[in-house]
């Protein structure tokens, strides 16, 4: 299964200020959406995202069809696949996706410590 590219996923209470320190750790700004309460940042290939009253808490994030620099690649799992396939295996999905449909969706779970994981697939 392939997940696609990965990051962390930060619910912040103050966008700028948490963009300012992340920037003193030598991440920069990858995608601006502060319009919309969010940003990316990335340093090398790690790629966080700050999330101001947007999210619920804080989720690790993986990307299908997507590499670190939230470039398409090709071939990829598409997320009804691995909703799919996590759910033959008997894993238990908070959130599913229409699995007829196509084009981009989410799936969202749980690992056995209450961590969030946010499958969300934009293309």
């Amino acid at each position: 299964m392939k997940l696609g590219a990965f990051s962390i996923s930060l619910n912040v209470k103050d966008l700028k200020v948490s963009q300012e320190f992340y920037k003193k750790l030598g991440f920069e700004l990858f995608h601006d959406g502060s319009e919309h309460n969010y940003c990316m940042m990335k340093n090398g290939d790690t790629v966080i995202g700050l999330f101001s009253g947007v999210i619920p808490g804080n989720a690790l994030t993986f990307n299908p069809g997507w590499d670190q620099s939230a470039q398409p690649v090709d071939p990829f799992d598409d997320v009804r696949a691995i909703q799919k396939s996590l759910k033959d295996s008997g894993v238990e999905l908070t959130t599913e996706c229409d699995a007829e449909g196509s084009g981009p969706a989410h799936i969202a779970l749980l690992d056995p410590d209450g961590n969030a994981i946010l499958i969300d697939q934009h293309v």
